[in-house]
């Protein structure tokens, strides 16, 4: 678990399956990472969490609201396995909240916190943020994270069509982010 402020990373727990699979059928969530998902492609993804994190001890977290305990959407990372990405093996942090919660600086203050966790506690060495050719609004927090665009690295993802591609990547290395 990790805390912030106002935030909470942690494990997935079976009590979130209902509130992720609200979420992950939203189009205005998921306009940039594939399209909406149903009920079993939402669990299937609750369950590779629940794994990656007993396995490697992080992946996407579900983020709340310290204050309420409001689940506002996940962050975190994973290691890069996307099919012709150049960077594969390479921690990725990303994140994905509830429209209600955009705007509101949530993700900047997650995301900061899985790249501590990254550097810090993992000692990654870099980490990339990858997404759509389309999403403005995560190259803005990928620069506002101190992120830094390598068009050199950006590939075609065979798993989303022509409208979501080029995926873009931002890198941050471990000596950039403590310059902060």
């Amino acid at each position: 678990m990790i805390e912030t402020p106002r935030l909470t990373l942690r494990a997935w727990r079976d009590d979130d399956r209902d509130w992720n699979a609200a979420e992950v059928a939203c189009p205005v969530v998921m306009e940039h990472l594939g399209g909406p998902q149903d009920r079993a492609q939402s669990d299937e993804r609750i369950d590779r969490m629940i794994a990656l994190q007993a396995a490697r001890g992080h992946g996407f977290w579900v983020v709340e609201r310290r204050e309420d305990g409001a689940r506002l959407g996940t962050c975190g990372l994973k290691l890069v396995d996307a099919p012709g990405a150049p960077m594969q093996g390479v921690l990725e942090v990303g994140w994905r909240f509830g429209r209600a919660h955009w705007g509101r600086g949530y993700a900047r203050e997650a995301a900061a916190a899985a790249l501590a966790f990254a550097f810090d506690g993992l000692g990654a060495p870099l980490v990339v943020a990858l997404t759509s050719g389309r999403n403005t609004a995560s190259w803005g927090l990928m620069r506002r994270l101190g992120m830094v665009r390598r068009p050199d690295l950006d590939y075609h993802d065979a798993r989303y069509g022509e409208r979501d591609n080029p995926t873009i990547v931002h890198v941050i290395d471990a000596c950039a982010w403590r310059a902060g």
